[in-house]
């Protein structure tokens, strides 16, 4: 399985077979300078619909869309109910997060996680292969709260996401708070990584990608 980060929340997922999952598309603008999105793909996931995450039509290939739960080319996607904020959803609404496995592997999209989960919202996700992580803060979880979720769900892989940098100018802070103390960090001069079943880390290990567009 291949990851690849387009930027923002959106990933390019494509499995061993060819099947590929674009997550959270986003629109680009003045503030959010990422490029045009010009994949295709089989499936594009959705957390919610915010400009920035829900540009499906941007999408090549006309990809079924999944916002919740959903079985499509033998690929189970379970949506886990949350809010984009830590207001129960009076600030911002909704969020969910999304898992699906691949080739054995099991990741889990936290799109705009607003807050820390719930003991019955970590039993839903359950074990997690790799974790797609907003860290930024103001719009989603902080660095310090998103600490607290990998605390939590103890997953193989962590993919932070969502955070400010030279393509994104949202009021949000840099990737750099996030990795302040981790000791299992790799920073490849690459924008996508690739993933074996049975091979991922015994701890926690962060992988900062570079955006691709």
């Amino acid at each position: 399985m291949k990851i690849k980060w387009l930027g923002h929340a959106s990933f390019l997922i494509t499995s061993n077979s060819g099947v590929k999952i674009i997550t959270d598309p986003y629109e680009p603008n003045d503030k959010l300078r990422y490029g045009e999105i010009n994949e295709s793909a089989d499936i594009v996931t959705v957390s919610h619909d915010h400009f920035d995450h829900c540009n499906v039509a941007a999408v090549k290939g006309n990809p079924q869309v999944v916002k919740g739960n959903a079985e499509i080319k033998g690929i189970r996607f379970k949506g886990i109910s949350t809010f984009h904020d830590a207001a129960g959803g009076r600030d911002r609404g909704s969020n969910t997060i999304i898992c699906f496995e691949i080739d054995g592997m099991k990741i889990c999209h936290f799109g705009d996680l607003g807050h820390e989960l719930t003991a019955e919202q970590a039993a839903a996700v359950g074990d997690v292969d790799v974790a797609l992580l907003p860290v930024g803060g103001f719009y989603t979880i902080d660095a310090a709260v998103a600490s607290t979720v990998v605390e939590q769900l103890k997953p193989g892989v962590v993919i932070p996401m969502h955070f400010k940098n030279n393509r994104c100018d949202f009021p949000i802070t840099g990737v750099e708070e996030f990795l302040r103390g981790k000791k299992d960090v790799n920073q490849p001069d690459a924008s996508e990584v690739e993933f074996k079943a049975g091979e991922l880390p015994a701890a926690t290990q962060i992988i900062v990608l570079k955006p691709a567009l």
